[in-house]
């Protein structure tokens, strides 16, 4: 017979408060109501086994990673803005700009000019392998602007090593 469980929780189960990374808690899987549940207790809560525990263990509280994030290849990248760009929905407009910007740094947007629209200056690209003509209007953001809608993306934007 295969179970699925729930990975360790974030709050204790006894008293509702979060579970200390890197502290010892103790977890218990219980039957309740025809099914087997996963309970997380910070260990000064644990009054041992609750009722209907069909086995209990003692563990650490994973740590969370923090600052790594996962690499995305440029094509990805372009995959995402396209379809970004197949929306058009006004509020990724900079979301839109931020990947531009990304995949001109990786080659894989390519500037073919610019133009003025009374205060809007809008970038015209196309892509490295032939895809479409793009005009994404040129957002003047602020470095901690800019920082802040590639962090949103939750990748890391490294070139991919051969």
């Amino acid at each position: 017979m295969e179970y699925q469980l729930k990975a360790i929780g974030k709050n204790c189960a006894a008293t509702g408060e979060p579970l200390a990374a890197g502290g010892t808690c103790y977890s218990a899987l219980v039957h309740r109501g025809g099914q087997i549940v996963r309970l997380d207790f910070a260990e000064e809560a644990w009054g041992g086994p609750p009722e209907g525990t069909i086995g209990f263990w003692k563990t650490v509280v994973p740590v969370a990673e923090t600052g790594k994030k996962k690499p995305l290849d440029p094509d990805a990248l372009m995959r995402h803005f396209e379809q970004l760009t197949e929306e058009a929905q006004p509020s990724s407009e900079k979301l839109r700009y931020v990947l531009a910007i990304l995949l001109l740094q990786k080659r894989r947007l390519e500037l073919e000019g610019t133009r003025s629209d009374g205060d809007d200056q809008w970038l015209r690209l196309v892509g490295a392998r032939g895809e479409g003509n793009f005009e994404i209007r040129d957002q003047q953001l602020e470095g901690d602007e800019l920082e802040q809608l590639q962090n949103s993306l939750d990748v890391d934007f490294a070139p991919a090593t051969s």
